[in-house]
């Protein structure tokens, strides 16, 4: 994979997400000719989802983790279309979620390492193999189905 590291500002320049649903802090690596992205959450103990699920034993929910895989994996899809020539803004919306499984819980202090692939990614649709990881351990993973909107 080739280093492309984004920071934040450069991440809200490709993606529509705002605060409190921009889940990704960073792109370790980007590489669009082999479908590949690696981004990065840190999880920090002042996250607002924190406040009400489970605030005696606080745990990451599930769906945020698959939601930040999808954002990095929306991040790779539309790097690659805009690599492409494809102009203007984009939204990509959830088509499917398959085999998802949650290995163990994130907590606070915790670092999310997102490992995507793409299966198939096209102009207007994309498929993705996403694995999240904390310390090296398996944490979530899933196939995600995503449609690409211009505008």
């Amino acid at each position: 994979m080739s280093a492309d590291f984004q920071d934040i500002l450069e991440i809200k320049k490709v993606l529509p997400h705002r605060y409190p649903f921009l889940l990704i802090d960073r792109i370790l690596e980007l590489d669009i000719e082999n479908l590949k992205v690696k981004a990065l959450k840190n999880v920090t103990a002042n996250e607002e989802f924190f406040n009400g699920h489970f605030p005696e034993f606080p745990v990451m929910p599930g769906v945020l983790i698959i939601e930040a895989m999808a954002q990095a994996g929306a991040y790779l899809m539309i790097k690659k279309a805009k690599k492409e020539g494809v102009k203007g803004n984009f939204t990509v919306l959830f088509a499917g979620i398959d085999s998802a499984k949650f290995r163990k819980p994130v907590v606070p202090g915790d670092q999310i390492i997102f490992e995507i692939e793409g299966i198939n990614i096209k102009k207007s649709m994309g498929k993705i193999k996403a694995v999240a990881k904390v310390d090296g351990q398996v944490v979530c993973e899933a196939v995600l189905m995503a449609a690409l909107k211009k505008g």
